[in-house]
């Protein structure tokens, strides 16, 4: 049976399945280690470009509350900084590790700094954007703290804007926990 399924898998990737699409990039984590989406398979993500000088970095503690609720159910929240908005996010990764941990005592998962918008947008940005349009269906990324919600099959379900207070996902996640 584990045979049939990872052909199956195998299929779907090289037919380009969105839903496999996700878990065939690469993400950098904040301590410099390289990693596949893969290993978010059958977990719901929230998916969010941080900042620590931002208006909105108080939502650390809300995305925080969420990962500790929902962890244990197969939740993650994933947290990519970006310095493409007034370079709000102008550390370096050991800083923006720190910060988190001193003022939000952040436990899920952080990445390296990337570019979320223009040529150098890393590969899951240009894909998450590409499956999830924002206002007036523009692809770009507004600010920081634009939220993208992914379902366990690695679907690109909602985008939320960065005025979204986390709890108000709250709902969304739970449907999708069930």
């Amino acid at each position: 049976m584990k045979k049939l399924i990872a052909v199956f898998l195998l299929i779907l990737q090289l037919q380009g399945s969105d839903a496999m699409s996700l878990y065939n990039i690469d993400v950098k984590t904040i301590d410099g280690e390289i990693v596949s989406m893969q290993k978010y398979v059958g977990k719901v993500l929230l998916i969010v470009n941080v900042a620590s000088k931002c208006g909105y970095t108080n939502q650390y503690a809300g995305l925080q509350i969420l990962q500790e609720k929902y962890e244990d159910k197969g939740f993650e929240v994933l947290g990519f900084p970006c310095n493409q908005f007034l370079a709000q996010e102008p550390g370096t990764e050991e800083e923006i590790k720190n910060f988190c941990l001193a003022n939000f005592k952040t436990t899920f998962d952080m990445f390296a700094k990337i570019d979320v918008n223009g040529d150098g947008a890393h590969p899951l940005y240009k894909f998450l954007k590409s499956e999830a349009s924002g206002i007036l269906n523009s692809e770009a990324i507004k600010w920081n703290f634009t939220k993208f919600l992914i379902s366990k099959d690695g679907k690109v379900l909602k985008r939320y804007a960065p005025s979204t207070e986390p709890k108000s996902i709250e709902k969304d996640i739970e449907e999708l926990l069930k």
